[in-house]
Parts: C-alpha cells; structure tokens; sequence
C-alpha cells in the first residue's frame, strides 16, 4: 500500500482492518483457553488461566513492544527509499527478535511460580496457573517471529498476508484446544499446548513468506547478519516500547494481586469481564500501528502534515470502534460473559469490571495512541517515562493508599480511567511540542538526522 499519497482516512482504514483482525486472531489463542476451559473444564481452571492474564502478557510483551521499533524503523527507510537500510534493518531484526524470544523463554519459565505465589493467587488454583503458564510460554520464540513478521510487512502496507496466515493457525488452536480438553481432559495444560503450537504454525507461515518475497523487504537467510549500528537504531526505538508495555502490565501485576484478595469466585468473574476490555484495546491497536506505520513512513517522505494528520485520524478511528464494542458488550453483558462461563455467580462477579473499565476504555486512546506516534517519529523515550510514572507509580500508590483502606472492586477498578487520563496529558502535550518545537528543516531532514 501507497502510505505517503492519496486520502489518509480511506488508506488507514483499509491498512488497519485486517491488522485489526490479526491482532483479534492472536487474542483470540488466550481467550479460546478460556472460553474452553470455562465451558468444559469448571471455575477452578477457568480461574487458574485467568489469573495468569497479566502475567502471562507482562512476559510476552518484550518482543511484542521490540517489533513495533522495528515496524517504525523499516516504515522510515521505506519512506525515505534507502533500500539498503531497509535490507540492513530487516535481517537485523530477525536475529533481534529470535533472542528476545529465547531470553523471554528463559526469564518466564523461571519466574512463574514465584511470581504468582508473591499475587496471592489462591492455592486451589496456583499448580494449574504454573502448568498453564510454562506449557504457553514454551510458543515465545515463535510469538517473537511472527511479530517481526507481521512487523515488516505492516511496514509495507502489507497487512492481509499475517490476516490469513494467523487465521490459519487460529482454526488449528481452536481445534486443538476441543481436543486436547474434552478428549483428553487436559484442562488448563491442553489450551497451553494447543496455544503453543499454534504460535509455532504462525511463525513458519510469515516467516516462511518473507523467503518467498521479491522486493527488498525480503528475507534471505543467507544475508543474515547482525549490524551494530542498525541493532542500536532498532532498540533505541523498541526497546523504550518494549519497557512501556512491561511498566504497564507490572503495574496490573498489582492489581491483580487486589483481585486476588477476593474470593474466587470474584478471580472467575474478574477474568471473564476482562476478555471484554480485551477484545475493545485489541480493535484500538490496529489503529495505532497505523498511526506509527504511517507517521514513519511519511517522516521518512519529508510529508509534515500527513504526519499530524495521521494521528488525529487514527485517535478518531480507535475510539469509533473501541466504543462502539465496549457499549455493546455492557448492553448484551450476560450473552456476552455467558461465551466464557455458565455459572450465573461468575456472571454477577463480572459485571463490575465490564462496566467501568469497558465504558472508560477509550480515554487509553491518547496514551496509547499517542505512545504509538512518538514511536513513529523515533521519538519513543519521553512517552515511556511518562507511563511509568502515570501507570506505575500512580497505580501502586492508589492501591497502597486507597484501595488497601476501602477495599471494594470499584475502588480498585477506577484506577484505570484516572491513570489514563493522567499520563495521556504530558503524552500529548509532548507530541504537540515536537511538532511546534522541532524546525522545519529538522523534520524534513533526511532519516540519518531524525
């Protein structure tokens, strides 16, 4: 796809719905685990794959954040045509993200168990969590590659072919996840297989279509190599990303373990609901790789005002559809939970969460959004320290402070809205003086100057 000419309101939309749909697909692996495991295997799985949520996208994270750097930095030389940065940044990034995912391997196998035991995570669900949770992480390499994947090709406009690749392994986890839980009764360990080999059949497919391309956004194995000076552009960019989204769910880490202070029937509820919130942040992030595909792309193409453009398109798009989803989740609310659990307590338990975090979602879009567009510019670092001190210690301090005196799920769920109102301001103003601040000329400068 043409980023850098024609009607930007038309181009993102057409770019965004199927990225919107992939991201839908890669959710759908952890939400299918536990819709199964609510149906077919009872509340005491249900809980115990629940409760690894916010861990479990704590860990995977890193190389989800890493690959939108490398989104933004292949969209700038695609937009400025330096094809032999392009090729450089490419195979860079392969070895870049085939680390990250073995290292994520490592760090999460070994710190589940101590993890979820410091979140009170009750003790009738805490060995089914830790299975569940290894057997899962055992698919990061593979998570990593896919990204990357899915990364270069959004860099290209291209966002169809990770679309059908991630449906093909989305039937495949579907299928597996039936198998392996009503067959063979594995419980919480047969959604974790089933998504585990899932992200492998994902990874071969995009990987293997990258061999096959024939422009220069095509892998060649035999050119792998690691520039030092391209891997410091590409984590200077994702890394700051990467970090934002582990500050973000070590934050949740916290409110989890609130959570987990309630009964388990309140865990149960709590991890229903919170596929809604799920589902609505997902629609939204295939708008904010837009937001940084196209804003790079046209940063690179010396394009100032598509730039700005840009990002109040893809703000006014994000919350069109995240609205639109929240809203009629909280009017359909028990046909809606009813798709992760038959037990009408769990249904009661989660509507609290449905409602305020649902109908106060779209406010993240500025943050997030606006993370996104600094990501975009190359600019990544000030929005990270913004969320750390937004998300982090805004959220630790109301949990220490207030929710540990009060005590109810409302007190505790509030935190959200505020906190995303509170670091979407500095986010914002940051980006407004970037684009008031920063000369013409520096702006309009060739990629080695930004």
């Amino acid at each position: 796809m043409e980023m850098r000419y024609g009607n930007l309101w038309k181009q993102i939309m057409t770019f965004s719905i199927p990225l919107m749909l992939t991201h839908l697909l890669e959710m759908f692996f952890n939400t299918a685990d536990v819709a199964i495991v609510g149906k077919f295997s009872g509340p005491i799985s249900l809980g115990a794959v629940g409760s690894t949520s916010t861990l479990l996208y704590m860990i995977t994270c890193f190389p989800i954040g890493l690959a939108g750097g490398i989104n933004a930095v292949t969209a700038l030389f695609i937009g400025a045509d330096e094809k032999e940065k392009e090729h450089a940044c490419i195979h860079t990034a392969f070895l870049i993200s085939l680390v990250a995912g073995f290292l994520v391997l490592a760090i999460g196998q070994a710190a589940t168990r101590p993890v979820l035991a410091a979140l009170n995570t009750k003790p009738e669900l805490i060995d089914e969590a830790v299975l569940y949770m290894r057997i899962y992480l055992a698919g990061t390499p593979a998570l990593a590659l896919f990204n990357f994947g899915n990364a270069i090709f959004s860099a290209v406009g291209e966002t169809k072919k990770p679309l059908k690749y991630l449906s093909i392994s989305g039937i495949i986890n579907v299928l597996l996840n039936l198998v392996f839980v009503i067959v063979l009764h594995m419980a919480a360990a047969g959604v974790g297989l089933a998504s585990a080999i899932s992200q492998y059949l994902s990874a071969i497919l995009v990987i293997g279509a990258l061999l096959r391309e024939k422009g220069n956004h095509a892998l060649r194995l035999r050119e792998l190599h690691f520039d030092k000076k391209m891997a410091g552009r590409i984590l200077a960019v994702g890394l700051p990303g990467a970090f934002q989204h582990c500050l973000f769910s070590f934050a949740n880490l916290f409110v989890q373990r609130s959570v987990n202070s309630f009964s388990h029937i309140i865990v149960e509820g709590n991890a229903a609901a919170g596929n809604g919130d799920n589902i609505m942040y997902t629609l939204m992030t295939g708008f904010y790789t837009a937001c940084s595909s196209f804003i790079a792309q046209n940063l690179g193409a010396r394009k100032r005002s598509r730039v700005i453009k840009t990002y109040v398109i893809t703000c006014c798009y994000a919350i069109l559809f995240g609205a639109s989803f929240i809203i009629g989740a909280n009017i359909f609310r028990e046909s809606f939970l009813s798709i992760f659990t038959s037990d009408p307590e769990v249904f009661v338990a989660g509507y609290p969460r449905l409602m305020v975090l649902g109908l106060s979602g779209f406010l993240s879009v500025f943050m997030d959004n606006g993370s996104a567009a600094a990501r975009g510019l190359n600019k990544p670092l000030m929005p990270t320290i913004f969320t750390f001190l937004g998300t982090v210690v805004f959220r630790l301090a109301w949990i220490f402070l207030v929710f540990e005196k009060v005590h109810t799920l409302n007190s505790l769920y509030i935190i959200y809205p505020i906190s995303w109102i509170i670091t979407s301001i500095p986010i914002n103003i940051y980006l407004y003086l970037r684009f008031r601040q920063i000369p013409e000329e520096t702006l309009e400068a060739a990629p080695n100057s930004i």
